[in-house]
């Protein structure tokens, strides 16, 4: 088996967040559920857009956010998603290749546009996301470039992408396509409400395709449809050989085999809690990379996470390899 050119390949939706401060009233007012991510229409994405507070954009997207975070830690990376050929479309080329992340996908013509993910920021650092996936629909199993598959250790796959209906199909075809190259498959879940949108699938790609899953505490509860962590955690145990979850300020609890590793998180003052999760995956697999033990990748994680909070955005701000130290 040759050795992979990359670390980590990330495939998910290509999305360009709009972070704007809002007051629970807001969010009251247009009828959002607090701390979850909906997906809505492009009439809905100009009408939030239009009442909200000055934004800060960026490029985005979960896996685009943890792909970003592994560079800065020096990790080599990829990223495969679909935007358009519009004016978001090239700020998120820009951003993520700036970054230090190989960007090849062709951009969409003629379509729907650049998806955009808006987000409300209550003073809690809550995050409410409301997401119109423009672009990222035409993703599908013709946009999974193998040979890229194939040259990375990991390919990382974002759990939001199982909302658009051909992305499943890609999903399947990048996991075989690595475990054909003897190559890992990473996946987070990313939301709570994603995974009851999707649970029989999620189900099934965890089982059968997974090497490394990600999750929070409320994302593996509703996988397994459990108020119980001891039970979930025993039910992940059995069908993923390593995994890592998230506990918020409780830190994570990373269980491979009969090994289980509990990892602190480090204290931080909260501003934003926008990518956090994607931020711990990323200081993971990074830490992963070099072969460090497991409580060394869940350090790395909580570092990242820490950072990537402590202030407005998903990106990190300072230098996070002087932080993992």
């Amino acid at each position: 088996m040759t050795s992979p050119a990359l670390d980590l390949l990330g495939i998910g939706n290509a999305i360009v967040d709009v972070l704007a401060r809002a007051d629970d009233a807001f969010l009251a007012a247009q009828g959002m559920a607090k701390g979850g991510m909906t997906l809505i229409d492009a009439a809905a994405a100009e009408r939030i857009y239009a009442a909200m507070g000055p934004g800060v954009e960026s490029s985005g997207g979960s896996a685009g956010n943890t792909c970003a975070v592994a560079a800065a830690l020096g990790a080599r990376v990829g990223y495969l998603g679909k935007v358009a050929d519009d004016g978001l479309g090239k700020v998120f080329a820009h951003d993520i290749r700036a970054a230090g992340v190989r960007f090849p996908s062709a951009p969409l013509v003629g379509g729907a546009p650049t998806a955009r993910c808006l987000i409300l920021v209550t003073p809690d650092a809550q995050r409410t996301m409301n997401t119109f996936l423009g672009a990222c629909v035409a993703f599908g199993p013709d946009d999974v470039d193998e040979a890229e598959v194939a040259s990375a250790a990991v390919t990382y796959l974002e759990g939001y992408l199982f909302d658009p209906p051909a992305a499943q199909a890609a999903f399947r075809k990048a996991a075989k396509a690595a475990h054909a190259a003897g190559r890992k498959v990473s996946l987070t879940l990313s939301d709570p409400f994603c995974v009851g949108r999707h649970r029989a699938a999620f189900r099934a790609f965890v089982k059968e395709e997974t090497d490394i899953l990600f999750a929070n505490e409320a994302e593996l509860l509703s996988l397994y449809e459990t108020e119980d962590f001891a039970t979930a955690l025993a039910a992940v145990r059995q069908e993923v050989g390593l995994a890592a979850v998230t506990r918020s300020e409780k830190g994570s609890v990373i269980t491979a085999g009969a090994e289980t590793v509990e990892a602190k998180a480090v204290p931080t003052t909260v501003v934003d809690t926008t990518g956090a999760g994607d931020a711990y995956a990323a200081g993971f697999l990074a830490a992963h990379a070099k072969d460090l033990a497991l409580a060394e990748c869940g350090r790395w994680g909580s570092v990242a996470a820490a950072e990537v909070i402590s202030h407005f955005g998903a990106r990190p701000q300072a230098d996070l390899k002087a932080l993992v130290g």
